[in-house]
């Protein structure tokens, strides 16, 4: 079985110029097929607020009225995403940049939440992964935001991880994944302010009881609740480190991996 290395950065390598062209300069020296996912970084709050359009958050989660997903489409799915796919074309990878609606890799639905209305948040009901097999087949790199659409006309924004995570799984189907998680820090810190504090290796029972003890809180909770759903539906490699780390994936990584 053909390894695929599936990569997720975060929006504060986003938002980090000279990081992310760091990164992106050794994404490119992974010789096995590869995907990149990125999110959004700050760009989409700042273009919000000269707009004067309010962003609303409830429970931690961006509440995406019509406006904002105008702003969150230009920003994700055109600017950022644009903006890495031509640095990558100057390091001779061959990217192709993607929202779901592209190709019609990833559709979903509006979020129903009993109480909550969230806007145009998605949840992805399909994936296309004949489509995404056939661009790595091509020789492609695909680089996907978070945008996908609903099939009927209307895009919606979507977490990155979870795209991350359902591609990879979708993807375990046919290659031997190794599904990344990158961002500014080292790995699953014990102490968020000491950053070498990273934790080697977290398996399922001591994750929930670093959850418990509130070591692991806030937005590291569902990044690492899509990361255990990966490792049990088939992934064969969950890591977490950060993003300067990307060129050493296959020798002497220092960052997080998760176990069942």
């Amino acid at each position: 079985m053909k390894s695929l290395q599936i990569i997720k950065i975060g929006g504060n390598v986003v938002d980090d110029a000279v990081l992310l062209d760091q990164f992106l300069y050794d994404f490119v020296q992974i010789k096995t097929p590869k995907i990149l996912i990125h999110g959004g970084g700050k760009i989409a709050t700042e273009l919000a607020q000269k707009l004067n359009v309010v962003q609303t958050m409830i429970e931690g989660r961006r509440v995406t009225d019509s406006e904002t997903l105008k702003i969150a489409t230009m920003v994700y799915a055109g600017l950022v995403n644009k903006n890495i796919v031509a640095k990558l074309q100057s390091n001779q990878c061959n990217a192709i940049g993607l929202s779901g609606a592209d190709a019609n890799v990833i559709s979903g639905k509006k979020r129903n939440h009993p109480t909550i209305d969230f806007g145009f948040v998605g949840d992805i009901v399909s994936i296309n992964i004949n489509q995404i097999i056939s661009f790595i087949n091509q020789g492609l790199t695909p680089v996907f935001c978070p945008i996908i659409h609903d099939s009927e006309g209307t895009l919606l924004n979507t977490n990155a991880d979870t795209i991350a995570t359902q591609i990879a799984i979708e993807l375990a189907k046919t290659y031997q994944v190794n599904l990344s998680f990158c961002f500014e820090k080292k790995g699953v810190l014990r102490n968020p302010n000491d950053d070498e504090s990273y934790i080697p290796v977290i398996n399922r029972p001591e994750y929930e009881r670093l959850k418990a003890s509130k070591i692991i809180s806030n937005g590291m909770i569902p990044k690492l609740d899509n990361a255990f759903d990966a490792i049990n539906n088939g992934v064969h490699k969950v890591l977490l480190y950060h993003a300067n780390q990307v060129a050493t994936l296959e020798t002497n990584l220092i960052g997080t991996q998760l176990q069942n």
